[in-house]
């Protein structure tokens, strides 16, 4: 059997091209030796957000970049997290055995709280409770992580070692499976890409979008005239040719730093290979999106597969933990 693998995001809404580079790409590629489950965590999403008037908009968009991007409901489960209401049934049994001290030590909890003090919900602070459950509810074995992601698996890990010690081997101990996660600078070139910033590219933009997008990018600041030699390794522009002109990288360099192109010639080229590099999936999500109960039925059917396993866990769980009388 295949090992499984589970993955969460949440959603944000139409994805950008520093999404796809650093996890939808690596998605559709991991279908090929795993098994897949790949959920949208709407119940993750309302530890921050102070409005829920977008959250359907955004499922529906987020579903439709990934199957856009390749992700094939065929192989892999696609579904939205709050549509198995076993796992938060699983967070509250999680969070009998997961000591308070773990979770207010989550670099990431003194993070948000720091980011919002007037908002510093039980969520928040329990959020890496209900990683855990949406991990183990349906028993993975591998999730991918970035390096800087680790500690949060690590959390999970334990929660799973307290859990299977307290009560008999149960979970698996989820491994990390470390990706490239490259870490997508926005189009100002000094903060992560998000739609939060106001710095990114969508994915499904069009043409004249992505250049009107990529003209407004940071360039190399060393770089004040058009007859001024370039710094390819300190230009962020250049730093995405090598994701979307990668059989010209090398011109692109040889010609940058002899002053052969200026930082608008640089930015025509990157447009330009952005909108080669997305054009089928453009058009396949352009498809998917007029048929908008296609989307529904494939979160629908995604839902139910999921459930399937996660009740024979919960029951498991629940016999383990003495709320189930033996027969």
């Amino acid at each position: 059997m295949k090992q499984r693998v589970f993955s969460g995001a949440r959603p944000t809404g139409r994805q950008h091209i520093g999404n796809y580079i650093g996890a939808i790409e690596n998605y559709v590629k991991l279908q090929e030796k795993f098994d897949c489950i790949y959920c949208i965590v709407d119940i993750h999403a309302l530890t921050t957000i102070e409005s829920t008037s977008e959250l359907q908009q955004n499922i529906f968009e987020m579903t439709l970049d990934w199957l856009a991007a390749g992700i094939d409901p065929k192989k892999s489960i696609v579904f939205v997290q709050s549509h198995v209401p076993e796992v938060t049934e699983l967070f509250t049994y999680l969070g009998m055995v997961t000591p308070l001290g773990w979770l207010l030590r989550v670099p990431t909890f003194k993070e948000k709280a720091r980011m919002q003090p007037e908002n510093i919900n039980y969520g928040l602070v329990g959020y890496p409770v209900l990683m855990a459950a949406d991990i183990v509810l349906y028993k993975s074995n591998v999730v991918p992580v970035g390096e800087d992601q680790l500690p949060h698996l690590e959390m999970t890990r334990e929660i799973v070692r307290r859990f299977n010690f307290l009560f008999g081997d149960t979970f698996p101990e989820p491994q990390a499976k470390l990706t490239n996660y490259p870490l997508v600078l926005g189009l100002d070139g000094a903060q992560k890409m998000g739609k939060s910033y106001g710095n990114h590219i969508e994915l499904a933009a069009t043409p004249e979008e992505t250049l009107a997008g990529v003209k407004t990018a940071v360039t190399d600041p060393a770089r004040q005239r058009r007859y001024d030699k370039g710094h390819p390794e300190i230009c962020n522009v250049f730093s995405l040719h090598k994701f979307f002109n990668i059989d010209r990288t090398q011109e692109i360099e040889v010609q940058c730093r002899s002053a052969e192109i200026g930082c608008v010639d640089c930015k025509k080229l990157l447009a330009d290979g952005i909108n080669h590099a997305l054009k089928d999936f453009r058009a396949r999500r352009s498809a998917l999106a007029k048929d908008p109960d296609h989307i529904y039925d494939v979160l629908a059917d995604g839902a139910q597969r999921a459930q399937k396993i996660a009740s024979e866990t919960l029951h498991e769980v629940k016999t383990k933990m003495g709320l189930v009388r033996n027969a």
